[in-house]
């Protein structure tokens, strides 16, 4: 017998990425396009549209746009969408290090 479409559509795998255990956590959120925003984080969805609350977003330096600053400017309570979200990241035990693939200029 065939089971009806509603019990089939139940047994569907969890999504990839569970993000309840940040929720009203601070993350960090970084897109496509090089924008980075942090804020605390208040909801989600299936298709990682998120939800956060009390947002900023870090200014990029004009004459470099892959340079980001520690300049911020405040959004509010915002929702970001999930087709442009490249990585989400907690921002308790987060540490930024040097790089280590970067040649050190040669004087001369």
């Amino acid at each position: 017998t065939e089971r009806p479409r509603a019990v089939v559509m139940a047994q569907r795998a969890p999504p990839v990425l569970d993000l309840t255990r940040y929720m009203d956590k601070e993350i960090m959120v970084k897109f496509s396009g090089g924008r980075q925003v942090v804020g605390t984080l208040k909801g989600f969805d299936k298709l990682l549209n998120l939800v956060l609350d009390n947002a900023r977003e870090h200014l990029r330096d004009p004459e470099d746009p892959y340079k980001v600053l520690d300049e911020t400017r405040p959004l509010g309570l915002t929702v970001c969408r999930g087709t442009t979200v490249m990585l989400v990241c907690p921002m308790d035990g987060h540490d930024e290090i040097a790089n280590p693939f970067v040649q050190p200029e040669e004087e001369g």
